[in-house]
């Protein structure tokens, strides 16, 4: 009787996270949407686009650094050539570096200084409010009514500013987000895979949220705010790990609207070793439920349309999408051995399949609009039916790792902000450097990683032989994603 009430149990909440993925990939298909009936308006780099300005305004650009020395020298050469009035534009290195990046800012500034160009260095001898603080403090001594923002690894192209200030004629536009590329996309498996997921959220996510006239976000980069925005909404804020979703959400409370433009893209370098995608991923998904616990009840307090709401609360709830795939990924061993006790056909879980279709068709469209444009019909599906299913695994793979960060942001667990390192890598020869940004001790999540590989092994063994192959190839996927983690874990553990 007791190992009935458990399968009952089990099946149950495997079938409730099963619906809750389904709904989870019907709502990005609703945001394809919205992409398809808007695609000629938000892509096209001659609509809407406003007339140039008599005069053109004061613009800060705000260097947020931490450790960067092999990206650092490239960042300021692109920054010094921005298209944009010199007695106009200031920049601002706000490093709260330790190690000799000071020396090559510091350097690098007496060298612009000297060419005439308003460039500022802002050392801090500590890191409170990490880049938010750095901002924040940053924002304090700046001179332009407009603050573009870049991380140390992007380079922007030179007509930047040119083609997103205009926007801002619209007084009601508090920022202006583009596009980001991939520098080092074809470096390995590791950046495609990551290349391949952003896609979707620069192209189907921001424009279809921007098309449904939802909560848009800042990604914290590669965007320009009105310094009237920043001020009316609070400042800068240290509280959460993803400060720029949070600053995003209280800019539009107030009233101001996020301006997206797929047709603005900067390039920048995607994480190429496997502890600093974890670092960037526990960042984002420990930040993302930080601000969910934090904006949600505002949101829900306010006076927006419910369509508005709604979009919002499923959008900062995006991140538990991993507890829910962690969930599936565990109960679907004794889902398998204990169906039989329910007289459950498995096949119904097939059903689902729907879920899984619309996501791979966002995920198809969104490459085919940014990393395969001008390769035929043929080649782009070729290089999806490679690529999804890869991506498929490297999420679950890395469900364990983003749920601890979920449920650490869910609890309100303190923690340092850990930038993602970056190493100036844009071709295959190109080596990372080891020993320098040390990845630590072997971690137990890692350790558990591996041990779930073995348990999906041992799920598939134990279809293979007992004929109950319904989920063998999900198990596959399983075993591949979570052995691919820990595999990369292991090998990147001294090259940090």
């Amino acid at each position: 009787m007791m190992i009935e009430i458990l399968a009952y149990a089990v099946i149950g909440l495997y079938t409730l996270a099963l619906a809750y993925v389904t709904l989870y990939c019907l709502m990005q298909f609703h945001l394809l949407l919205h992409y398809f009936r808007n695609k000629k308006a938000t892509i096209s780099p001659t609509s809407d686009r406003p007339f140039l300005p008599n005069e053109w305004p004061a613009v800060t650009v705000q260097l947020p650094l931490y450790n960067e020395r092999y990206v650092v020298e490239r960042l300021l050469e692109n920054i010094v050539q921005l298209d944009y009035p010199s007695d106009k534009l200031e920049i601002q290195i706000l490093d709260d570096s330790t190690d000799e990046t000071q020396e090559v800012c510091q350097r690098m500034v007496r060298l612009y200084k000297e060419q005439g160009i308003h460039i500022t260095y802002l050392h801090r001898h500590h890191r409170q409010g990490y880049k938010a603080g750095a901002l924040k403090n940053g924002l304090s001594s700046a001179t332009g009514d407009f603050i573009a923002i870049f991380d140390a690894d992007f380079l922007p192209p030179k007509t930047f500013l040119t083609q997103t200030i205009p926007y801002f004629s619209d007084p009601q536009v508090g920022v202006v987000q583009t596009r980001w590329e991939h520098l080092n996309y074809d470096y390995s498996l590791i950046t495609r895979l990551q290349g391949f997921q952003l896609n979707v959220h620069f192209t189907i996510e921001q424009s279809g949220r921007q098309a449904g006239k939802y909560f848009l976000q800042f990604n914290g980069t590669a965007g320009v705010w009105r310094r009237e925005t920043i001020q009316d909404a609070g400042g800068w804020e240290s509280d959460t790990l993803t400060e720029d979703l949070d600053l995003s959400y209280r800019a539009q409370l107030r009233g101001w609207k996020i301006m997206y433009r797929q047709d603005i893209a900067s390039p920048a370098e995607l994480p190429a070793e496997m502890h600093g995608l974890k670092s960037q991923q526990f960042r984002w998904m420990k930040g993302g439920a930080e601000n969910a616990r934090k904006l949600i009840p505002i949101v829900l307090a306010s006076r927006l349309p419910w369509s508005t709401k709604v979009q919002a609360v499923l959008h900062l709830l995006s991140s538990s999408i991993f507890i829910v795939v962690f969930m599936l990924a565990i109960l679907s061993v004794p889902a398998l051995l204990m169906n039989n006790l329910v007289d459950l056909d498995m096949r119904i879980y097939w059903l689902c399949m729907t879920g899984m279709l619309t996501i791979g068709w966002v995920y198809f469209v969104a490459n085919s609009d940014t990393a395969w444009v001008g390769l035929s019909f043929r080649q782009r599906l070729l290089r999806f039916t490679t690529m999804f299913p890869l991506f498929l695994s490297l999420s679950m793979g890395l469900s364990l790792h983003n749920s601890i960060a979920v449920l650490e942001g869910y609890r309100g667990k303190p923690s340092a902000f850990v930038r993602t390192p970056k190493f100036n890598l844009r071709r295959i020869q190109d080596q990372i450097k080891p020993g320098v940004y040390a990845a630590g001790k072997l971690s137990f999540t890692t350790l558990a990683e591996g041990v779930l590989a073995l348990y999906f092994l041992s799920a598939i063994v134990f279809a293979l032989s007992s004929g109950k192959t319904e989920f063998v190839l999900y198990h596959f996927m399983l075993m591949f994603g979570f052995g691919g983690i820990f595999f990369y874990s292991i090998r990147h553990l001294h090259v940090k």
